[in-house]
């Protein structure tokens, strides 16, 4: 699958959980926004957060992101917890969908990347179930294979010039 182009979508992409991809098979993902305080979305911007350890989980009808790190911002009077619980939003039906598909065992919710879409913060969020070790080394191997397969078809492509 080719990687997809944010930009063409008008995304604009701050902060990426790398290891979710790694860690967990992500079965379905939802885009849905997020409530900050004004300088929060500022540390967005300079990209000074991370989702590493973060998860979300479903409390009264309400999605929330725990874990997640937003660094202060060095020019804000404000004095926010850096990894408060934010309130994820979502329609009613999208939240009853993930409320019906992690009641099943082994099933949660992980932040995939925040972004920017139309100056407004949106966080892709992902319905996972965690991968076994022989799932990672799997992984693995076919990244390494697809790595030795575009390595030697460049090679192939400038060989082909040099003549």
């Amino acid at each position: 699958m080719p990687p997809r182009s944010d930009a063409k979508a008008g995304r604009t992409p701050t902060v990426r959980n790398r290891r979710a991809r790694y860690n967990y098979e992500i079965l379905e993902t939802f885009e849905c926004g997020i409530m900050l305080e004004g300088s929060e979305v500022k540390s967005l911007r300079d990209g000074k957060a991370s989702l590493q350890d973060s998860y979300a989980r479903i409390r009264d009808h309400e999605v929330w992101l725990h874990g997640m790190h937003v660094a202060p911002y060095p020019f804000s009077r404000d004095e926010l917890d850096p990894v408060r619980p934010r309130k994820l939003l979502l329609h009613r039906r999208e939240i009853d969908e993930l409320t019906r598909q992690t009641a099943e065992r082994g099933m949660t919710l992980v932040p995939l990347q925040l972004y920017f879409k139309d100056h407004r913060v949106k966080v892709e969020l992902g319905v996972a179930r965690g991968k076994r070790t022989y799932d990672k080394r799997r992984t693995l191997a076919e990244r390494d294979a697809r790595r030795d397969i575009d390595r030697a078809m460049k090679d192939r492509r400038q060989a082909g010039k040099t003549r």
